[in-house]
C-alpha cells in the first residue's frame, strides 16, 4: 500500500497516511480533526546508461564512414562536371 502525504488546511500540519489505490483520497488531520488535502510530489526521472537514444553520441561504424566518403566523392565529381 502506498503512503500519501497530506496537509491540513486549518492548522497546516503535514502527515502521512497509508492508503490503498482504490481508497478515496482524503484524510482527517490528527491534530484538529479537519479535512486535509493530499500533497502531490513530482516523480523524478533518471536516465541511466549511455546511449539512451540510438542517435545520441554513438560511434560511427565503418559502413557509415564509407557512405559519407562515397557521397562526398560523388559531390566532387558532379561539381567538376558542371564547371566544364
Amino acid at each position: 500500500m502506498p503512503i500519501y502525504e497530506y496537509e491540513c488546511g486549518n492548522c497546516s500540519h503535514r502527515f502521512e497516511v497509508k492508503q490503498g489505490f482504490n481508497d478515496k483520497p482524503g484524510a482527517e488531520c490528527p491534530q484538529c480533526q479537519e479535512i486535509a488535502r493530499r500533497i502531490f510530489h513530482p516523480t523524478p526521472i533518471i536516465f541511466k546508461g549511455s546511449g539512451f537514444h540510438v542517435t545520441d553520441h554513438r560511434k560511427s561504424t565503418e559502413t557509415e564512414k564509407r557512405k559519407r566518403e562515397s557521397k562526398a566523392s560523388k559531390g566532387e565529381s558532379e561539381a567538376s562536371k558542371s564547371s566544364k
